[in-house]
């Protein structure tokens, strides 16, 4: 496989995720829960990954092993992922969630050294405790204390980034095995048993004929892209590629993300952010670089 088609791909996967943080904001939490934001996200793409594997492949899931190791994926790539995410950004603005999100291929490092298939050298743990210290710095700018929204929005996204990045370590090699619509449509379906209840009570509040356009394009927005073909995209990347090369490009998304918000003036351009993202990014040239 040319790997020009592989990183376009991720890149494509970026600038999905970075316009996602103000785009999603467009319906919620006026219009639209977080949690019932997230069951429509997860029935409509499961729905569709069904559907289309259904027509394009008969592959079956062959161990019995790999039904636990997708259910896990299911677990941390939508379960947890979703509800931390969409939870946490209606609590704190984009800029700030992109920048926390950064954080996830550091944990990618760390969880590939648990598993035994990465070593830690000093310049890894130095970049570990950089991008820690950037992320600390950033969830507490307004205070450590959990009355403020904000500091408890970027807790909820600091979480979902380490759920996603231990999503990407468990996938690999379900996607080494499987095709990719094989193995998205069983974690969709796990995680959205786990996600879609949480959601149901304020699915069935919503008065759907008076949704303005502008939520109806956020949720087109983030079932169609930044689910369907973000999940399937760094699905069909992560066969050839390892996870921490997937991972490295959340790093594109604070940059794509913060000129989204200011171009949409849904958020506000701080110096300090600049600080934090430079400790951050700092991070993963220390923990990735050969």
């Amino acid at each position: 496989m040319n790997k020009f088609w592989v990183h376009a791909a991720l890149f494509t996967v970026a600038l999905l995720y970075g316009g996602n943080y103000s785009i999603a904001k467009f319906a919620m939490p006026e219009y639209i829960n977080p949690f019932g934001f997230i069951a429509i996200r997860v029935l409509v793409s499961t729905i569709l990954f069904w559907i289309i594997h259904h027509f394009i492949s008969d592959e079956k899931i062959i161990s019995k092993s790999d039904y636990i190791r997708l259910f896990f994926s299911g677990l941390f790539g939508v379960a947890i992922n979703q509800i931390m995410f969409f939870k946490g950004l209606s609590l704190t603005t984009p800029i700030n969630a992109s920048i926390i999100m950064t954080i996830s291929p550091v944990v990618v490092v760390v969880g590939a050294y648990l598993a035994g298939n990465e070593r830690l050298s000093l310049r890894k743990i130095i970049g570990l405790l950089v991008g820690a210290t950037g992320a600390y710095l950033l969830i507490t700018k307004d205070g450590a204390e959990f009355s403020n929204q904000n500091f408890v929005g970027n807790l909820f996204i600091f979480i979902n980034a380490c759920s996603y990045a231990t999503y990407l370590i468990i996938v690999k090699k379900l996607l080494l095995k499987y095709q990719s619509f094989t193995v998205i449509k069983w974690v969709f379906l796990f995680g959205g048993i786990m996600a879609i209840p949480f959601g149901i009570p304020n699915l069935m509040a919503i008065d759907w004929l008076s949704l303005p356009m502008v939520a109806w394009s956020s949720i087109l927005y983030v079932i169609i892209g930044v689910t369907f073909l973000a999940y399937l995209l760094n699905s069909w990347g992560l066969k050839f590629v390892n996870s921490s090369v997937v991972s490295i490009y959340i790093y594109l998304q604070p940059a794509i993300a913060t000129t989204i918000a200011i171009l949409l003036k849904s958020d506000t351009f701080e110096v300090n952010y600049l600080f934090y993202a430079l400790l951050i990014m700092s991070s993963v040239y220390l923990v990735s670089k050969k």
